[in-house]
């Protein structure tokens, strides 16, 4: 395992050690929380003499990451290098069925992901789980709380950025971690989300992972890459929202 350089992933080494900790966690454990059988992570000299420090191994968290996007013959004969991360992205899009524009940056991928999680998750909601999740996140003042209704309102707030953005991002990992991985995010817990407790734990929030506890994802690998994937996303608007210096004001909503 090796890292390839990765433009779209380089943002990693300005994390704090507690930040990547869910990523590492994804990576090298099953829903049961045993080691995963296919991941090299925890074998590499790094990891064993910096952990739980993970800012002092980030590349090789990189590395992971991209070898399990990789085809394991193709990642051998390219000398244990795996796939950049934007590969690994739109392959988990495809599986997915997420409609994307190849051209488009990672962050407007990533959100398109996180957009249809949400669209095919408020399908599958009550009308009045719907009701629910529209007044946590702050969109009440609609007139009708339909699916449709409620996509919109979600596109709107992934293009414009900060708060809303940053909030529904964390809704969807934190579900996706529990239906998949089988616990929720260490980051939900700590990163000023008490507006969104009771989405995040109550009935609301079952709905949301249940949703993907039916998901047929064919083979380990995509068990590992969707959430972690979804993880990357919400540290990437982590990074963005600390380099504009707007984290502070967005934390500080969440705790109203």
């Amino acid at each position: 395992m090796a890292y390839r350089e990765d433009s779209e992933l380089k943002f990693l080494g300005e994390m704090s050690s507690a930040d990547l900790n869910d990523l590492v966690e994804c990576l090298t454990k099953d829903k049961g929380g045993d080691p995963l059988w296919t991941e090299e992570l925890t074998q590499s000299d790094s990891y064993k003499l910096y952990y739980p420090d993970h800012s002092k191994y980030w590349p090789f968290i990189a590395a992971e990451l991209q070898c399990f996007g990789a085809n394991s013959l193709a990642t051998l004969l390219r000398a244990g290098k795996g796939v950049l991360y934007k590969e690994v992205l739109t392959d988990v899009c495809d599986k997915l069925k997420v409609k994307y524009d190849k051209k488009g940056s990672v962050l407007e991928i990533e959100n398109k992901l996180l957009e249809k999680i949400l669209d095919d998750t408020l399908e599958k909601m009550s009308d009045a789980e719907r009701a629910e999740f529209a007044k946590t996140i702050g969109i009440a003042n609609l007139e009708t709380f339909t699916p449709h209704a409620l996509s919109a309102a979600i596109q709107l707030a992934f293009k414009a950025g900060g708060f809303r953005s940053f909030q529904l991002t964390v809704i969807v990992a934190n579900a996706v971690s529990r239906a998949v991985l089988g616990r929720g995010l260490a980051l939900a817990g700590n990163a000023a989300l008490m507006r969104t407790t009771a989405l995040l734990t109550g009935p609301v929030g079952w709905a949301l992972t249940g949703a993907w506890t039916v998901v047929d994802i064919a083979g380990p690998a995509y068990r590992v890459t969707m959430p972690a994937v979804i993880q990357v996303a919400l540290l990437r608007k982590k990074h963005q929202a600390e380099r504009d210096g707007i984290l502070k004001d967005i934390e500080e909503e969440m705790n109203k």
